[in-house]
């Protein structure tokens, strides 16, 4: 897909010429998974897969909605007077979700517009299509409207639409790590506070490569919840004990301590969030050290957790996990995103980067059924109008 298809697709679709095009970026998350609703610190980093978006101004208050991945669905229109969420709307509601959350915050939009939307994440992949998608828009209204937004505040915007209109409750990573994304820099987040600090990724010798199962998750019908719920639950009872306001607050001595309190599902959630805020930070300093090594040890002991203590993985991305981990020049893998499906990546020197796509894609595929596929990852910038 380019911008010549596009381009003639939304002549096509609306017998005009576009104005103006954006670009928002997908994410990888290097580590720090299911820790950010908790209060914890993250690591992540845009990537150059994500949203495209053509667009011209309208003269009344509808927007007409078309996307080149959902070709089927035709164009989808709303007027801005009626922002009501409509499961036919599909993947339109996340534009009227970003424009409902602008009017409630007290901006004005006084006029609708057209838009043609091309993706090129995997849909369902686990790489925050839908933070993408609301950070695109986001900075389409900020843009057509000289919205005074920062990128702080349309991350926030984000979360907002996510929690309260599409109904996730996920955590701020996502659109944190799209909105304040910086070429070839990973953000230390903490996610409590929203302090931030960039990390230069100089891999050199080494490559992050991107392995998809193919096997979509759902992340609002997925156990995402599920955890929010049984880790919100866990800090109730453990808050008796200690002054916490988060799990990542919580140490692992006050843990093991009172784990009594607990179930023995609870504790192994806990024991997850604890234990992968940690690290996160060591990952940090391995990270600055130039230490490789270290930083693959820690994104397997991270997918180890995942896996055992808070069970978000699954039979598809523990097979390509399994299967890096036996291949040569592999550092280090793990998934990222929510898990339940989705992606998995894998720190591999550069030299052994074609065979370990064969290896693993042949393990994998012998194991589960179908292909998996594979991209080496590049770090990218934030949302941009183009």
């Amino acid at each position: 897909m380019n911008f010549e298809e596009m381009h003639l697709k939304f002549n096509q679709v609306f017998q005009q010429e576009y104005e103006t095009k954006y670009f928002a970026p997908g994410r990888i998350n290097i580590i720090g998974e299911h820790i950010d609703y908790n209060g914890g610190l993250v690591f992540p980093c845009p990537i150059t897969l994500g949203t495209y978006a053509l667009v011209s101004k309208r003269n009344d208050k509808m927007v007409q909605a078309y996307s080149m991945n959902f070709e089927n669905l035709g164009v989808i229109g709303f007027s801005l007077d009626d922002l009501t969420y409509n499961k036919e709307h599909n993947w339109v509601n996340y534009v009227k979700g970003v424009a409902k959350v602008l009017l409630e915050e007290g901006y004005e939009l006084n006029h609708g517009f057209n838009i043609v939307v091309y993706g090129n994440i995997p849909n369902g992949s686990g790489l925050s299509s839908s933070a993408s998608l609301e950070m695109l828009c986001t900075t389409i209204f900020k843009d057509l409207f000289s919205l005074s937004i920062t990128p702080v505040e349309a991350a926030l915007l984000g979360k907002k639409v996510e929690n309260e209109y599409i109904g996730v409750n996920s955590g701020i990573m996502d659109q944190f790590a799209i909105s304040l994304g910086k070429k070839n820099q990973v953000i230390l987040l903490d996610c409590n506070t929203l302090e931030y600090s960039y990390h230069p990724l100089q891999l050199e010798k080494h490559s992050i490569v991107i392995m998809n199962t193919n096997k979509r998750r759902e992340l609002a019908d997925s156990k995402y919840n599920e955890r929010r719920s049984e880790c919100e639950a866990a800090l109730a009872k453990l808050q008796t004990v200690c002054d916490a306001s988060n799990l990542c607050e919580v140490s692992l001595e006050i843990l093991e301590a009172h784990k009594a309190l607990l179930s023995e599902v609870e504790y192994r959630r806990v024991h997850h969030v604890i234990t992968e805020n940690m690290r996160v930070k060591q990952a940090t300093v391995a990270l600055q050290a130039g230490d490789l090594v270290q930083l693959g040890k820690l994104l397997n002991g991270s997918h180890e957790s995942l896996c055992k203590d808070y069970e978000v993985t699954g039979t598809e991305l523990d097979a390509l996990v399994e299967a890096a981990w036996g291949v040569e020049g592999v550092l280090g893998a793990r998934m990222t995103g929510a898990g339940f499906g989705g992606c998995s990546i894998a720190l591999v020197e550069n030299g052994c980067v074609d065979n370990f796509i064969e290896v693993v894609g042949k393990k994998y595929e012998e194991e589960i059924g179908y292909a998996a596929s594979f991209f080496v990852a590049t770090i990218g910038d934030g949302p941009i109008r183009i």
